[in-house]
């Protein structure tokens, strides 16, 4: 009896670690990390065919999977109006089963739609939705942060941010999506006093609010640091750290900026490791007891990435480097520590990459999916398989062993369990 009771036990525990939500950019702790597993051989098998493949028409937008639904946004016609869309679709079959018109999509520059062969900004939203239990949350292009009712998409509450916030406008609009924490909602973009604010996730009430800067493209990143839960937001200063419970400045470290910054911060530990492209580079700080965070080493006009935000794993850092480089774009593993490159293998493109368990799941700019060993030593594909036609800058999600990928045509899902 007691035999049976541990194994039960230890039945309940794995199925929870293996039915975890992606449910916001970059995974439910904004890592691009899953505990979950991939086999190869089931890789191969499994990507074969998609479980459904669905239009998914322009912007970059990466999917959230909370139960047994999937969001992101698109863009679409309402009433005679391109707007920004958020969709809810059955994580079984695809089929759609609510779409909501946000803002107009119209601040966008259209520049193709071809993968890897044409790859000019394009149209459409660069948001991914983030999702709690009840609600869905959209921080679009015109900075209206939208809190929607996950079974149907009505409106629970909605914050405008230049409106209510003094919010200021950036080059190519806003492509940060809201990062969740606890009951808390994270998003910056407003004006003097207010650039950066949280909301209670329930009811949209500020919860504070501070700072004077401007906003990029890069979405924060929640990292705790000496036992402290801190909210890192990349801006055109440089990094900002704060208190999350209160909005307290923890620390700073300056960063320079040019046109665009787009890959989100990472942490490791006391550890944080930004990047830029036009011909910023990238940088590793180390944060102590002062306002100042250290720099550890910083290499000017090497190691950018564009908007594809690296994974840390053993102490290394695994994602695509180089500025645009569209279907030639390395994967590379470089050494946290040093930036040195341990390896570096081409081919992929400005796409994105996450790590499952101990492997890499990589989509180029062009759709290809690949299956990569997350080692220091070399490059080790596994498996990979084309996946999806279209341009992709949107980041893989993977939840419940399924694989979530889209495009600006196309979004599909395949199955990848034992």
């Amino acid at each position: 009896m007691k035999s049976f009771l541990v194994f039960a036990g230890l039945t309940v525990f794995a199925h929870s670690l293996h039915a975890a939500d992606w449910n916001q950019y970059r995974g439910s702790n904004g890592d691009g990390k899953s505990s979950e597993s991939i086999d190869p051989a089931r890789f191969r098998a499994g990507m074969q065919e998609p479980v459904w493949k669905v239009p998914t028409n322009l912007g970059f937008s990466s999917f959230a999977v909370s139960g047994d639904a999937v969001y992101t946004v698109i863009k679409r016609q309402h009433e005679g109006e391109d707007r920004e869309t958020c969709i809810a679709l059955d994580a079984e079959t695809g089929k759609e089963r609510w779409a909501v018109p946000l803002s107009s999509s119209d601040y966008a520059h259209d520049g193709g739609n071809a993968g890897a062969r044409d790859n000019r900004g394009g149209d459409g939203p660069r948001n991914t939705p983030t999702v709690d239990n009840k609600h869905v949350y959209v921080y679009d292009g015109r900075l209206v942060l939208s809190c929607l009712r996950a079974t149907d998409g009505s409106v629970v509450w909605k914050h405008d941010v230049v409106k209510e916030f003094s919010g200021r406008h950036i080059k190519w609009y806003n492509a940060t999506s809201p990062l969740l924490h606890g009951n808390t909602l994270f998003v910056s973009g407003g004006g003097p006093g207010e650039t950066f604010l949280a909301f209670d996730k329930d009811s949209g009430k500020v919860l504070w609010k501070t700072g004077d800067d401007l906003m990029t493209h890069a979405t924060p990143h929640i990292a705790t640091i000496d036992g402290k839960q801190q909210v890192v937001f990349f801006m055109q200063s440089g990094l900002v750290a704060l208190a999350a419970e209160t909005g307290k400045l923890a620390w700073t470290s300056q960063f320079p900026f040019s046109v665009s910054t787009a890959a989100s911060p990472i942490s490791n530990g006391n550890q944080i490791y930004c990047s830029a492209g036009y011909g910023v580079g990238a940088g590793l700080f180390s944060v102590n007891e002062t306002k100042e965070a250290e720099e550890v080493w910083f290499k000017p006009n090497e190691l950018m990435n564009h908007w594809s935000t690296p994974v840390v794993h053993n102490g290394h850092l695994y994602g695509i480097f180089e500025f645009k480089k569209y279907g030639r774009a390395p994967l590379q593993c470089v050494e946290l520590s040093t930036g040195e490159i341990k390896w570096s293998h081409p081919g992929f493109g400005p796409g994105n990459c996450i790590l499952v368990n101990e492997r890499l799941v990589v989509l180029s700019d062009a759709g290809k999916v690949t299956l990569v060993e997350a080692t220091p030593e070399e490059y080790k594909e596994l498996a990979s398989a084309e996946a999806i036609e279209g341009k992709c800058w949107s980041t893989p999600a993977f939840s419940n062993g399924r694989l979530y990928v889209r495009s600006t045509q196309e979004g599909a899902c395949f199955d990848l369990s034992k």
